[in-house]
């Protein structure tokens, strides 16, 4: 693994909010030898379960949620600035329509069978501990609902145990 040294996860420094929510993320899985990515900029991280975890959100419409259904792991992977417009990129357009990364040139590094990208400054590896559809009937405050969710097109919230932490 060139370049990555492995952390432990209670070692990640950072701040989740500019992470996830202003510098966004790779979602990157798997299923029968293809890969497929999305750019996510909702999710978070914690403590669940006495686990160190990452939970990201992945609305029915989307590719990738195909391919993380199909597998017990994923990555999220953090690039820096540069790779703005890619990440414009896997968040606009479909897996389904194109080689995303292929188009992109990033390179497809994997740890075991979870893939990552070489050009990442951050990647966790992730392995599922659960998977639920947000339920409608379950927000209390129901402004998010009628602000995101116009299509009933409800996002499936995964937590994962973030099982290695790479760093460039």
């Amino acid at each position: 693994m060139l370049e990555f040294k492995e952390l432990d996860p209670a070692e990640l420094e950072g701040n989740p909010f500019e992470m996830i929510g202003k510098g966004w993320m790779l979602v990157t899985a798997e299923k029968e030898g293809q890969v497929n990515a999305m750019t996510a900029s909702w999710g978070g991280m914690g403590v669940m379960w006495g686990k160190n975890v990452a939970f990201v959100v992945i609305r029915p419409t989307r590719y990738t949620k195909e391919f993380i259904d199909a597998t017990d792991t994923f990555s999220l992977a953090f690039l820096e600035d540069s790779y703005r417009k890619t990440l414009n990129y896997f968040g606009t357009v479909s897996g389904r329509d194109e080689d995303k990364i292929k188009t992109s040139g990033l390179t497809v590094l994997h740890d075991e069978q979870t893939p990552y990208f070489k050009e990442a400054s951050l990647v966790l590896v992730c392995r599922k501990l659960y998977a639920q559809q947000y339920d409608p009937k379950c927000f209390i405050d129901q402004e998010p609902d009628r602000k995101w969710y116009p299509e009933k097109d409800y996002h499936t919230m995964y937590i994962a145990e973030i099982a290695k932490v790479f760093q460039k």
